[in-house]
């Protein structure tokens, strides 16, 4: 892969000292004509790149301080940062002050996240030690070359310190996907074209990848609130992903464990936003812990890149089973409600399929909440209401109207803001008009307005 040419190239004056009087060192740096990082700037984008042809791509006291002066300077010309790393780790010939240079990549790289600009990273082969775990594993997306080797130690030292081999379970491009470690995994020919995009600069649209025919529903739905929880439910039905693959121009993966949460920064239209969007027919559609930490890393880029926030909601609710339990589902539930409730940035929200009790709503806490015709939104799902009131779960169909969970009855209520027709044009429409319309703070007038409405003027005795 070949980086686009600098515009600038920065500090290639900086040199080392000999800060430990290693042996044989101080000859080496004399015969040094570069450093272990280059950084500089092309006409969008500041660039740290790694080099592990000089001395393995380590880094010492010159990276880190050419690092640290990279980041500050993209804060003050207000440009992003793409790092590319290609290293061995940390400079074992000058020791702690090597070392030293983590904690200060680490605090420079925070400063630009808190400066609200985006940072990218692509690891090239091998993106171990000091380097990974410090500014590496620190930027907004995060993108891993094919074949690549990727891993705090490398897989000699691990085996040789540890008497084990990793055998393949870690330390490739493909494990740390599976992992969530990073978000893509890319040719080396496609690499700058997914940089490009992440940075908003080019397109990529999102692909689903093999989804199946679409299948007939069997019969046709009932009459009533059951005829509707049956249409939301509906195999044919597009569900968020697919609809996000309709409303998005383009689409940077961010990447989670959970198939069924799924995140994106994106485009719609000429608008830059991120979006989240569940996929209800990857496995059975229930959201586990790590999509409710994707969810919340979506709003927390957001919220830093001031950008506005799509949620496209479609699940039967979160995964309940003993394995989600102990994996802590209902705190990651409540901190994605706080999260979207101090997001700082616009943001809107579409039931476009089923709604069911908190695992949805903790996307739907949003300046606008929009559902679609024939969606349905639940404290619970009928099932579960009947087994709860009936003893009986088949009995949810007679539970169903007691529920109030069509969109006629959510709007009723003032649960939702709007109904919109069951086709993705009609999506589109209203969520580029929401965007136009939406302020941060109308989540909690809507849901203190719904609630007000439903208090009681009865006086208690």
């Amino acid at each position: 892969m070949e980086l686009p040419p600098l515009v600038e190239e920065w500090d290639r004056d900086l040199r080392s000292g000999d800060p430990l009087g290693f042996p044989g060192y101080a000859a080496v740096l004399d015969e040094m004509a570069e450093e272990s990082v280059r950084t500089g700037r092309t006409q969008h984008v500041v660039v740290i790149e790694g080099r592990f042809e000089v001395l393995g791509g380590s880094m010492g006291v010159v990276a880190g301080e050419k690092v640290c002066r990279a980041y500050d300077r993209a804060v003050d010309a207000r440009l992003p940062v793409v790092v590319v790393t290609r290293s061995g780790g940390a400079r074992m010939q000058e020791g702690m002050v090597s070392l030293i240079q983590m904690g200060r990549t680490a605090a420079a790289a925070r400063r630009h996240a808190r400066a609200g600009l985006l940072s990218v990273a692509l690891h090239r082969s091998p993106t171990t030690g000091g380097v990974f775990a410090s500014y590496g594993s620190l930027c907004d997306v995060r993108a891993v070359e094919a074949e690549a080797t990727i891993g705090f130690a490398g897989p000699r030292v691990v085996a040789q310190t540890t008497g084990t081999e990793v055998g393949g379970r870690s330390h490739t491009s493909a494990t740390a996907y599976a992992a969530g470690l990073v978000d893509a995994v890319v040719a080396p020919h496609d690499a700058w074209a997914w940089v490009e995009a992440a940075l908003g600069h080019g397109d990529a649209p999102l692909v689903l990848g093999p989804r199946g025919v679409a299948p007939t529903d069997v019969e046709p739905p009932a009459a009533g609130a059951w005829g509707e929880v049956q249409r939301a439910r509906g195999a044919s039905r597009p569900t968020g992903i697919e609809v996000a693959a309709e409303l998005c121009r383009s689409w940077t993966d961010l990447h989670s464990t959970d198939p069924v949460t799924r995140a994106g920064l994106a485009s719609i239209g000429d608008r830059r936003v991120v979006v989240i969007a569940h996929d209800r027919k990857a496995g059975d559609g229930r959201s586990r812990p790590d999509g409710f930490r994707l969810a919340q890393r979506a709003i927390d880029l957001a919220g830093r890149l001031a950008l506005p926030l799509v949620t496209l909601i479609d699940t039967p609710g979160a995964d309940p089973s003993s394995d989600a339990e102990l994996h802590g589902v209902a705190g990651e539930i409540a901190r994605t409600f706080a999260a979207l409730a101090e997001l700082p940035t616009a943001s809107v929200a579409v039931c476009v399929g089923e709604g069911g009790s908190g695992g949805a709503l903790a996307l739907g806490h949003t300046d606008r909440l929009l559902i679609q015709e024939h969606a349905v939104f639940s404290v619970i799902g009928p099932e579960g209401a009947a087994a709860i009131l009936e003893r009986d779960a088949g009995k949810a169909a007679a539970v169903a109207p007691k529920l109030r969970l069509t969109s006629g009855d959510l709007l009723e209520l003032g649960i939702v803001d709007a109904v919109v027709p069951d086709t993705t044009a009609a999506v589109i429409d209203a969520v580029s008009r929401a965007l136009d319309e939406a302020q941060p703070g109308d989540r909690a007038r809507r849901t203190d307005a719904a609630s007000a409405l439903a208090l009681s003027d009865r006086v208690v005795p």
